[in-house]
């Protein structure tokens, strides 16, 4: 099941997003966040109408995916770059997917036109899921990040929605 995610999930996000700090490669970052960063920043998404969705398996969030803008200048506004995790115990089940495909038919009906995935060029589940729906590979930074004693190259990956959004400009 996916539902919007509530301040009660925050626990397990955290989880979630820590294991994936400390054991992997999915997040280009060293110290695990609190509690009170999960909760400021599931207060953010709330406040800028931007959902979070969990996917619940075995009465369980089993994971979380949720989306923010790509960059801060008002022309990339249409343009939205998302983030999908999955606990552990779950990985390899089909959730991702899950989630990935709901957040985008989210999105769909928001002035939304392009989807970026920010994605360790080593995480080949990550990157097969994203072409699988429709993301095509846009370019790769080389060495960019340096994480367990390697350097980490970050692939790009793109999503233009097939809608017939069009700003008012």
């Amino acid at each position: 099941m996916i539902r919007q995610a509530s301040i009660k999930d925050a626990g397990d996000i955290l989880d979630i997003y820590n294991d994936a700090i400390l054991n992997t490669t999915a997040v280009y970052s060293y110290e695990p966040h609190t509690i009170n960063m999960r909760l400021e920043w599931l207060e953010e998404k709330k406040r800028n109408n931007i959902p979070v969705f969990v996917a619940e398996a075995d009465g369980k969030v089993a994971g979380f995916a949720s989306y923010g803008p790509f960059r801060a200048w008002a022309a990339y506004q249409y343009t939205i770059e998302h983030s999908v995790y999955v606990h552990k115990s779950y990985r390899q089940q089909g959730i991702a997917g899950k989630l990935l495909v709901h957040l985008i038919e989210t999105v769909k009906q928001k002035q939304v036109h392009t989807i970026i995935a920010g994605i360790d060029a080593n995480n080949i589940a990550s990157i097969s899921l994203h072409q699988k729906l429709g993301f095509a590979e846009i370019g790769t930074f080389k060495q960019v990040g340096y994480k367990f004693n390697n350097w980490l190259d970050l692939k790009f990956m793109q999503l233009i929605l097939d809608n017939d959004f069009k700003p008012d400009n």
